[in-house]
This record gives structure tokens, sequence and C-alpha cells, in this order.
């Protein structure tokens, strides 16, 4: 990835390009249908964005995953 999404993507979170490069490293090879680590990992960036995830968001959010419905193009969210 290039440093100008990093760069947007702390501009817009407040997120820096270490802390995502961490977590990215943590989830790499995991399975992202696991729902315990998907709830992990969902409540990981909550904390890093400072943002509070309701059950009701997590539940969708994971729905989402297992339904393969996250857009692959990480500009595009941004």
């Amino acid at each position: 990835m290039n440093d100008s999404l990093f760069d947007k993507v702390e501009k817009k979170t407040n997120v820096k390009k270490d802390d995502i490069l961490k977590l990215a490293k943590k989830i790499q090879g995991k399975d992202l249908n696991d729902e315990k680590m998907l709830r992990s990992l969902i409540k990981d960036v909550a904390k890093l964005a400072g943002k509070d995830v309701s059950k009701e968001k997590e539940d969708k959010i994971i729905k989402a995953v297992k339904k393969d419905k996250v857009p692959k193009n990480f500009d595009s969210i941004i």
C-alpha cells in the first residue's frame, strides 16, 4: 500500500500507519470466518478509531464479512 492511502486513513480516523500495519500483521493468515476472531478484530479496530460498536453493528459486520460483502478495494472505502 502506498503512503497516500495511509495519509487519507490517518486524516479521516486519526489511526496511525504503524497501528494499521500491526493490526494487519495480527490477522494475516487468520480465518475470517472465525466469529470469535472477527469479534476480537472489530473490538481492536473500534478501540484504535476511538469508536463504540454496538452488538447489533458488530453482528452486521460479521454477517457481511462471512457473506464476502466487504469491498476488496480499500480506496473505495475512503
